[in-house]
C-alpha cells in the first residue's frame, strides 16, 4: 500500500515518543478479537500510548468512552447495529474531547460522508501500515482534523457536505452581520476550499505558494476562532462571505 503521509508528516509524531511521561490514552473498538490483538501489539510499542481498554460492540464502546475518557478511539465503522456512525456520534456527544478515528474496510464515500457528519476527526482504511497508524494518532491527539482534507479531495463527497452545510446556513442562521473579519484574499481563499480544492490547487489558481495558503488558512481560523478548515467554510457559509454553487 502506497503510504498515505510524508516523511515529514511522519517526523510530527518524534517529539510525543521521546516523551513518554505524557500518555495518549486509547481506546480500540472493534467487533473482530484479533484485530484487536493487532492493533494493541502495534501501539503498545510506543513508550507513550496507553491502551485504556477494549470494545466488541457499541454498546461496550460508550460505556468504555464514558468511563475512561480516552484521548483517541479507534473506532470500525462495521460495528454490528446500531453502528460505527452511531457511535461515533454518542460518544462525541459524551465525551466531546475525545478525537475519534473512524476504521473502514475500504475508501467508502458514502461511510466518509457520514463519518465526518458524526464529528470523526480522521478516516483511515485498515490496510494502513502501521508507521502511518501510529502518525495518525499522533496528529489527531495534536488537535488535527485530518478528515477534512480526505473529504475536500474527493468533488463528490465535498459536494454533498457542502450541500448539506448550506441547507443549515439557509434554514438554521438568523440574518447575518454585514462585516467580514476576513480580508478579500482570505475570503476568496475559503472560497475556492469550500469548491473542494486543495490547498495546492488553491495556490494555483490564484498564483500563490502552498505556503502562502497555508499562511492565509492560519489566518481565518484565528479570526474566525474555529478549529479547522470544514467549521471556517460553514462559519463563512452562514454568515453569508461565500456562496457554493448547487452542483
Amino acid at each position: 500500500m502506497e503510504s498515505m503521509y510524508s516523511g515529514a508528516d511522519r517526523r510530527r509524531g518524534g517529539p510525543d515518543r521521546r516523551n513518554p511521561d505524557v500518555r495518549i490514552k486509547i481506546l480500540l473498538v472493534d467487533d473482530h478479537a484479533l484485530f484487536r490483538v493487532g492493533m494493541r501489539q502495534i501501539l503498545e510499542r510506543e513508550a507513550d500510548f496507553e491502551i485504556v481498554a477494549e470494545a466488541e460492540d457499541p454498546r461496550t464502546a460508550f460505556d468504555a468512552a464514558r468511563d475512561h475518557t480516552p484521548d483517541i478511539v479507534l473506532l470500525d465503522l462495521s460495528l454490528p447495529a446500531p453502528g460505527g456512525i452511531e457511535t461515533t456520534q454518542r460518544i462525541k456527544r459524551e465525551v466531546p474531547a475525545t478525537g475519534i478515528i473512524g476504521l473502514a474496510v475500504s475508501e467508502d464515500e458514502d461511510q466518509l460522508f457520514e463519518a465526518i457528519k458524526a464529528g470523526a476527526a480522521a478516516f483511515i482504511v485498515k490496510d494502513i501500515s502501521p508507521e502511518d497508524l501510529v502518525t495518525v494518532i499522533r496528529r489527531v491527539h495534536a488537535g488535527e482534523y485530518l478528515i477534512n482534507d480526505k473529504v475536500f479531495s474527493r468533488p463528490t463527497v465535498a459536494s454533498r457536505v457542502l450541500k448539506e452545510f448550506r441547507e443549515l446556513a439557509v434554514y438554521g442562521q438568523e440574518a447575518a452581520p454585514i462585516f467580514a473579519p476576513l480580508s478579500p484574499r482570505e475570503v476568496e481563499i475559503l472560497d475556492n476550499i469550500a469548491k473542494g480544492m486543495t490547498n495546492k490547487q488553491v495556490a494555483y489558481a490564484l498564483s500563490i505558494s502552498e505556503q502562502t495558503v497555508k499562511n492565509h488558512m492560519s489566518s481565518i481560523l484565528r479570526k474566525l476562532s474555529v478549529n479547522d478548515r470544514t467549521q471556517a467554510v460553514v462559519y463563512a457559509m452562514k454568515q453569508g462571505w461565500i456562496r457554493i454553487p448547487e452542483d
